[in-house]
């Protein structure tokens, strides 16, 4: 049993999160030639571009998913059969919930529905487990159609042909499509250093998609010498915007299947930007464009851009691309545009005027405004060691490690080598290589999704680590992301006992270990792969399959449902989740000795629940300037009849979320946790 503690005898709490930087993205505002040069202009139409409806294919937005504290508490329409549950008839087939319903599309998810893993004791994975689905609670996106056409002459809705779905559908009508894995928050995610769950948003933006160096055809065109060239582009600390690209062309969040950027530009760039929401008179950043009518701002997209963006970007003529003859450079841009516009904006989304962040005894580093329980809950916080993940002033180790470390490194330290796995034959600790900010907890198997193990488009792996291990058994192969691993400075180096002299060779990096060269060798490339045969890959084990990005914990108590895959609906299950130490999915790579059953006393999670309430922006929870935004309608499920796309789809039920100015939801009352939306 946890020991409640008076005093931080397990280390200091994290910094707050106040006056901390978002990195700066070289060459984006500063430098000679910078590439935004109006950042104000840049910051609406990022804005805009997140909240208009029309950025979708049939009325989705960048913030249909992200309306609720940056994240999605949507309750009707939410259900996915774990289709990344690969090679198991379960990933097409809906199971029959915890509360005894059906499940399927168009469900009404209901507080008896979660947890999605169910012991007969809570507090204990080893008594049975008496419900498991592969299910998921994701975000319902668009329907399943063909793209044909978009319009440049005002229509929203693009022109796609109908495609039969044979998982989403309401007898002969296409429902809603739903995501794979939960929605995280966007506030504060400037500050990762890589997006998504997976990782998959690189660091370095390419202008085009989210794979950064991946993508070997990736570039931006550039007037130069009254010439339109292409050039390869890569811009560090700038995973918002590789993330940014990625949903309006994605065929269940935003698109019609076959969409490309292009006809997205030639739909949006005569638009007025928002021409059918609502904004706010007091909007704090839209405000001084609205239109009259109150719909929408008085500029186009295309308007918005050459305010924002310098002028070789988007003055040149047309541009050869593919097979298509040419595009107007605008168009052909358009995805570098979007992507920098949102990073801008979504820079803006920082939650750091929380009690946490308050007044600090200079002694313990603890806020002064704390409560008897609130300080005991940051003890325990700290005891239990949640803050090994959840580190730093944004409370994730998946953050920019100088945020995390709230210093300049001169490496930046995202593979680590540590002491993290039981033996299984409980034998001593085994040590494994880890991307920093990726964990496997054991919420669900790691065949119902791989995570941080999967790959990109190209075929190389996602996870840095395997990039690395790679390299180690390969010299020849080259890591393909910005990284670069230094042997010295993983907590657990390649050193006796586990490896004798004659193992390991110099490391490649070790000019970067100074005085400590001792440390700075690894396997030499034929132990590698010796050892890459063994089980569980012996001595160079790598914790990658079904890990996922650390989220932060800032406003967690207006973010549900929880993990990946939403299985847990309020912060009580996640509490009891930890408690147990994981959910015995039996994961070989479960980070054993950090996710280990806890014993908490009834006071002790009463204590640690109020200090992640402690980690709530009450701006967030108001909807206050920089969170508040224009109206949006949005679709939580569907009603009888046929949507106006056409018999063939199923109605929607539209939610209206109604504009909100600077001072906040003063006459709507503040966002509520999830399990508030759910029925009965």
């Amino acid at each position: 049993m946890a020991t409640p503690l008076f005093s931080f005898a397990f280390g200091n709490p994290p910094n707050p999160l106040a006056g901390v930087k978002v990195p700066v993205t070289p060459g984006l505002l500063n430098g000679a030639r910078p590439i935004v040069v109006d950042k104000a202009a840049a910051i609406q139409l990022g804005k805009a571009l997140f909240w208009d409806a029309a950025v979708g294919s049939d009325g989705m937005a960048c913030a249909s998913c992200h309306h609720h504290a940056g994240s999605d508490r949507r309750a009707h329409n939410q259900l996915n059969p774990g289709n990344l549950h690969k090679h198991s008839g379960e990933s097409i087939r809906f199971s029959i919930t915890a509360s005894g319903a059906p499940g399927g599309p168009d469900y009404p998810l209901k507080l008896s529905d979660f947890p999605f893993y169910r012991f007969a004791n809570p507090a204990n994975n080893q008594s049975e487990l008496i419900y498991q689905t592969d299910d998921v609670v994701g975000s319902a996106g668009v329907f399943l159609r063909q793209f044909d056409n978009a319009s440049s002459a005002g229509d929203a809705i693009d022109g796609c042909s109908p495609v039969s779905d044979g998982i989403f559908h309401l007898a002969a009508q296409n429902s809603r499509q739903v995501t794979s894995r939960n929605a995280p928050s966007v506030i504060n995610a400037a500050f990762n250093y890589r997006n998504f769950w997976d990782g998959r948003a690189n660091n370095q933006f390419n202008g085009v998609s989210a794979f950064g160096p991946r993508d070997a055809h990736a570039g931006v065109w550039v007037l130069k010498n009254g010439k339109t060239i292409k050039e390869r582009l890569l811009l560090d600390n700038a995973s918002l915007a590789s993330q940014a690209v990625a949903p309006p062309l994605n065929d269940v969040e935003m698109s019609c299947v076959g969409r490309q950027f292009q006809a997205l530009a030639k739909k949006l760039l005569n638009r007025r930007a928002l021409e059918a929401q609502e904004i706010h008179p007091d909007d704090s950043v839209l405000g001084q464009l609205r239109h009259p009518s109150g719909k929408g701002l008085n500029a186009s997209y295309q308007a918005l851009i050459k305010q924002a963006f310098a002028k070789r970007f988007w003055a040149g003529q047309g541009v050869g691309i593919a097979t298509v003859s040419s595009y107007p450079q605008m168009e052909a841009n358009f995805p570098f545009f979007f992507g920098l516009a949102l990073q801008l904006y979504q820079s803006t989304l920082i939650s750091d005027q929380t009690p946490f962040d308050g007044k600090r005894d200079p002694r313990s580093n603890v806020p002064v405004d704390f409560t008897a329980s609130q300080k005991r809950g940051l003890e325990l916080f700290i005891a239990a060691e949640c803050v090994a993940c959840h580190a730093g002033p944004t409370l994730t180790e998946a953050a920019h490690p100088e945020v995390v470390h709230g210093k300049k490194l001169v490496n930046k330290r995202l593979v680590n080598r540590s002491a993290m796995f039981e033996e299984q034959d409980d034998f001593g600790v085994a040590r494994s290589l880890i991307d920093v900010g990726y964990m496997v907890t054991s919420v669900a198997p790691a065949d119902q999704d791989p995570g941080l193990g999967g790959k990109d488009p190209f075929g190389n792996p996602l996870s840095f680590t395997e990039q690395y291990v790679a390299s180690l058994a390969d010299p020849q192969r080259p890591i393909i992301d910005a990284i670069k691993v230094v042997a010295c400075e993983l907590s657990e180096q390649f050193k006796a006992p586990f490896f004798t002299s004659s193992e390991v060779i110099a490391d490649p990096n070790a000019k970067a270990c100074r005085g400590y060269k001792g440390y700075a060798q690894v396997p030499s490339p034929e132990v590698v792969k010796a050892e890459l045969n063994k089980p569980l890959q012996g001595r160079m084990m790598t914790s990658v399959l079904g890990a996922f990005k650390i989220p932060g914990l800032r406003n967690i108590e207006l973010t549900g449902p929880y993990m990946h895959n939403g299985s847990m609906k309020s912060l009580e299950e996640v509490i009891e989740f930890y408690d147990r130490g994981g959910n015995n999915v039996h994961n070989l790579k479960h980070i054993a000795t950090l996710v280990f059953p806890q014993g908490f006393t009834g006071q002790e999670k009463t204590d640690l629940l109020a200090f992640l309430k402690t980690l709530t922006d009450e701006r967030v929870r108001w909807e206050k300037a920089p969170f508040d935004h224009p109206s949006l309608a949005l679709p939580n499920g569907h009603d009888r009849g046929s949507s106006v796309l056409g018999a063939e789809f199923a109605a929607d039920w539209i939610e209206q979320l109604p504009a909100v100015g600077k001072l906040g939801r003063t006459n709507l009352g503040p966002l509520q946790p999830f399990e508030y939306y759910l029925q009965p």
